[in-house]
Parts: C-alpha cells; structure tokens; sequence
C-alpha cells in the first residue's frame, strides 16, 4: 500500500497516463484500411446433373436432375435459371409449369428440382442450362441428345 501512495507522491500516475493512452493511440492508427474487416458476399456453388439418355426421339420427355450445391450455407442466396437452344427444337419446363422460354431468366425455389426437357424435333438436340445466384455467380451445364429414330 505504500508503494501505491509514493506512486502518487513521485508524479508518476500522469506519465503511466499518458504511456496508456500512447499504447492505445498506436493499436487505433495501426488498423489500416488494408486490416479491414473482410465481409464474405460471394458464396460459390457447384451444379450436380444425375445422367440423361444419349438419345431421344420426336415427342420424348426427357427428365434432368439437378442439385445446387453450396460450399457455404448462406439462406439468402435466390438461384436464377436460363436456357438456350443452339441445335433442335425442343422445351424445357419446371415440373409441370410452362415451357422455359429461351434466354429468361426463371427464380428456381429449391436448390434440388427436376427440369423435363421434351423433343419436338427428329434431328439432334444440343442447350445450355445456366444457373446463376444473387452474387453473380454462375454455372453452365450443357445437354446433347442424338437422334433416335
């Protein structure tokens, strides 16, 4: 207890102020803006297909798997789908919800669905599945079915 009392009796509680007060000074200005807290707003996803058949005729529903995989869980993340077809004819519809029209841009409600694909030609087929997040990621899977008459 003495030596507390000939601590205020020296003057030496202004310069440990004043020391405390530098030490925090230079923790504060050493936090540059390169130190930032990085907020993560990219969440990349993969795109799982079970097999489709090699060959299709005229008039044949096709069914496609799809899983959205997420590295990270993150429930705010809407995924967006769109399609275009380079070679045949054919339509591509959710379920039992109308056709897909080529090139828009549909909000899928799961991150696991069934897209149908059903062939209105008799020559091959070829489209691009694209699947895309709110952050702007996004993933192409291609279909090719042959001809089998």
């Amino acid at each position: 207890m003495t030596a507390f009392i000939n601590f205020f009796k020296i003057g030496l509680l202004p310069v440990c102020v004043s020391l405390a007060i530098l030490t925090a000074s230079a923790s504060l200005v050493s936090c540059s803006k390169d130190d930032e807290l990085e907020i993560q707003n990219d969440f990349p996803f993969e795109v799982n297909v079970m097999p489709v058949p090699k060959d299709v005729t005229k008039g044949q529903k096709v069914e496609i798997r799809i899983t959205i995989q997420r590295k990270v869980n993150y429930s705010n993340t809407q995924y967006y789908l769109r399609y275009f077809q380079f070679d045949g004819t054919g339509t591509l519809q959710y379920y039992d919800e109308p056709p897909y029209q080529p090139n828009d841009l549909y909000q899928l409600p799961t991150e696991q669905f069934r897209l149908y694909y059903t062939s209105t030609s008799a020559v091959s087929q070829s489209f691009d599945v694209w699947i895309s997040d709110s952050f702007g990621n996004e993933k192409q899977v291609s279909f090719q079915f042959n001809s089998a008459n």
